[in-house]
């Protein structure tokens, strides 16, 4: 979470700081001095708050879009309102349900979905599951399959329940048979290797004067350099929940919705866009308030989310993106029920 801190407000300021901005959460309306003194249950009167409103809003927390009206929070004061919030740990009253839903789904590929999914449902508004894998995953088993006219599918699945495929092109035939003495060779010599050191293993021995001889390794090359071991290097982004932007009051004309979907449906940007603002330590919730430095229509939203390693070592992020006018407590508690539950899954 961004380090941007003001050491100067004093409890009570902070209080009426809080209240501001849980109050606009709450109704989307400017806050008004009276308002924050019916809900204090001190002498403060109204002209006070109005004086310590006065100046939250020359620090630059509060702005006053009339001069007649009250006032709303600015993304400082988002920031001030949600750190306390993201350096607590909620009691996990869903998370068992949350762990035996994504614990039924045996592919990585189901749970992603259904993490997303639950992100979504937990908070209505974009829940967001990127995978991104890496050397460091482990090697459960290949599979190869001959299609015709001399093709074959590449199946590679890894220890962290995801499995791969990619039908390639043979430069020479292939007899099924021939694509089970390799399969048979990589498995027995190799489950249980990471695929970097599958691949500097399998590169040492091709060097072997030997090898070039070897019709069952003369194969295996072809198929190493078809891209065997780079099956789905890719990130994998799953996304749901883009139609409750629709419906947000964020005064958004046609263009700039338009243009705030297709920022999400970019997955490169949006990987991007993950990986500037969930750059903390791992497991360790993350909170963006403003996300106009990446794109310029989602300036008005926030961004909750954290990187968890899954077993197996696949590294993943966890997201929620809503307004800023979001209930922070319910989303930071979904984001950090599904990170624990996927990072506590067995292989």
């Amino acid at each position: 979470m961004t380090n941007e801190r003001d050491n100067s407000l004093s409890p009570r300021t902070l209080e009426v700081l809080h209240l501001i901005v849980q109050n606009y959460i709450e109704t989307g309306e400017p806050v008004a001095s009276r308002t924050i003194a019916r809900k204090r249950n001190d002498s403060l009167s109204a002209a006070t708050i109005r004086n310590v409103m006065a100046d939250l809003a020359d620090l630059g927390y509060l702005d006053q879009p009339h001069t007649s009206a009250g006032r709303i929070p600015t993304a400082k004061a988002f920031r001030q309102f949600a750190r306390p919030l993201a350096a607590s740990r909620f009691l996990a009253a869903e998370l068992s349900r949350v762990r035996e839903e994504l614990g039924s789904r045996e592919t990585l590929e189901a749970r992603a979905e259904h993490a997303s999914h639950l992100l979504t449902e937990l908070t209505r508004n974009v829940g967001i599951f990127a995978a991104i894998p890496g050397t460091g995953q482990i090697l459960d088993q290949v599979e190869f399959v001959l299609l015709p006219p001399n093709r074959v599918l590449m199946v590679v699945a890894t220890r962290d329940h995801m499995v791969r495929s990619q039908a390639v092109q043979l430069d020479e035939p292939m007899s099924q048979d021939d694509l089970a003495s390799i399969r048979n060779y990589l498995n027995h010599n190799f489950a249980g290797w990471t695929l970097s050191g599958i691949r500097r293993e399998l590169e040492r021995r091709f060097l072997l004067e030997s090898s070039a001889y070897d019709s069952l390794m003369r194969r295996l090359t072809m198929l190493y350099e078809k891209g065997l071991l780079d099956i789905g290097l890719t990130p994998q982004v799953y996304l749901e929940g883009t139609s409750n932007l629709v419906g947000l009051d964020l005064h958004l004309t046609k263009e700039r919705l338009r243009d705030l979907l297709r920022a999400l449906e970019e997955k490169k940007r949006l990987i991007a866009m993950l990986d500037k603002f969930l750059e903390g330590g791992r497991g360790e919730i993350q909170v963006q308030i403003g996300l106009g430095a990446a794109y310029p229509s989602l300036e008005d939203f926030s961004l909750i989310g954290l990187t968890v390693s899954m077993p197996g070592g696949l590294e993943t992020h966890v997201a929620v993106l809503g307004p800023m006018r979001m209930n922070y407590p319910r989303v930071i508690s979904a984001v950090l029920h599904v990170g624990q539950a996927l990072s506590s899954l067995p292989q």
